[in-house]
């Protein structure tokens, strides 16, 4: 197969290769159904797969990371299935434009805090599908084994690949923190958890390098906060704080008043003593009470602190690993849909739901399901 496009740009014979793609240097290259030849940073082009993907997220960076070249394609990851045992090191894939719907995004919560993510998603890409499942039935996961949540947390992914989803969201912290590895072994999509986004947007956001977590006991006695922010920044300290009371506070609706400020300064006062400039809510339910979390904690320490949504952090990654044209609503076009599915309906549902996803659920598509 002949070099038709930026040829020129090809590297000498002998040159090391840099150790990730490099997207002015980007070589031409050709998708034939299932197979690619990729013009690499190589003096010879690769015609074969290199390896079986380790993480099933690696090829989609790399289209990604296309997607910004408008001169050689349109790049969507719904596309990516195809191609998932393809790892191109070198270079990046070109795919073609079809005007191919993309498939929907899965969500998945122990139970409605999870739709402040779907809120979020919506917000950073409304034209997006969404599915939402809600394991209503077994909530809380905090509580549980890392063995059963992952059980759980298989159970629910498993449900949402019925609906042909491309990416799947773990919107449980508790989850994100003991089932991730075995969700991205078993699944070939891409699989997206809360911790890491929240992580990586605290590490930006700290000023000192101390940063406080709020979480629920499981996922603070998991330590997966403080192992994703060490692997962003080594040198951050993290203080972890476990907050219970938040979790009931805001499915009553209770986010304001003397209530949950007397909750909050029990959690906040740790945080306080150690200086924190940032905080990371760490469960789902947290960013309801997010205004009385600042307000006190600034109150508690005596200067501004900065609050990190990790539902927000999560849309932002989306963002980033989806196409651009796929973040804002086409000129005329209809939001894309959202459907939620529950394992239980409690009586308190709908006003419940209301509050996390920041709207009135009536006239959704919502629909009560068996694991």
């Amino acid at each position: 197969m002949a070099l038709t496009h930026h040829q020129q740009d090809r590297p000498a014979a002998g040159r090391s290769p840099r150790p990730c793609p490099r997207v002015g240097g980007v070589q031409h290259h050709d998708v034939l159904t299932d197979r690619a030849v990729v013009y690499g940073l190589g003096p010879e082009p690769r015609d074969g797969p290199s390896r079986p993907l380790e993480r099933s997220y690696e090829l989609l960076i790399q289209v990604r990371i296309l997607g910004n070249q408008r001169q050689f394609g349109h790049a969507l990851a719904a596309y990516q299935r195809p191609l998932r045992w393809w790892l191109f090191r070198d270079g990046c894939v070109t795919l073609p434009h079809t005007g191919h719907v993309a498939k929907p995004i899965g969500i998945f919560d122990s139970g409605l805090g999870g739709l402040t993510v779907a809120r979020a998603i919506r917000r950073a890409v409304p034209g997006q599908n969404l599915v939402y499942l809600g394991d209503t039935a077994r909530v809380p996961y905090g509580t549980r084994s890392a063995k059963t949540v992952a059980k759980y947390a298989i159970g629910c992914a498993e449900r949402l690949l019925s609906f042909d989803i491309e990416l799947l969201v773990v919107a449980c912290n508790t989850a994100s923190g003991v089932a991730l590895p075995q969700l991205r072994e078993r699944l070939d999509i891409p699989v997206v958890g809360v911790i890491e986004p929240g992580a990586r947007a605290g590490v930006r956001a700290t000023r000192s390098g101390r940063i406080g977590i709020l979480a629920t006991a499981g996922t603070v006695e998991s330590g997966a906060y403080e192992r994703a922010i060490h692997g962003e920044n080594e040198v951050m300290s993290v203080f972890a704080q476990a907050a219970p009371l938040f979790v009931p506070l805001a499915e009553e609706g209770w986010v304001t008043g003397e209530v949950p400020r007397l909750a909050a300064q029990r959690y906040l006062r740790r945080l306080a003593d150690v200086d924190v400039d940032t905080i990371v809510l760490g469960c789902t339910h947290y960013p309801l009470l997010s205004e009385t979390i600042h307000d006190v904690a600034a109150e508690l320490l005596g200067h501004d602190v900065a609050i990190v949504d990790s539902a927000e952090a999560t849309a932002a990654t989306l963002t980033e690993m989806l196409d651009v044209d796929l973040a804002v609503t086409p000129e005329g076009g209809a939001p894309g849909s959202l459907q939620i599915l529950v394992t239980d309906l409690p009586g308190q549902f709908a006003s419940a739901a209301s509050r996390f996803l920041g709207k009135p659920v009536q006239g959704l598509d919502i629909r009560a399901i068996d694991l």
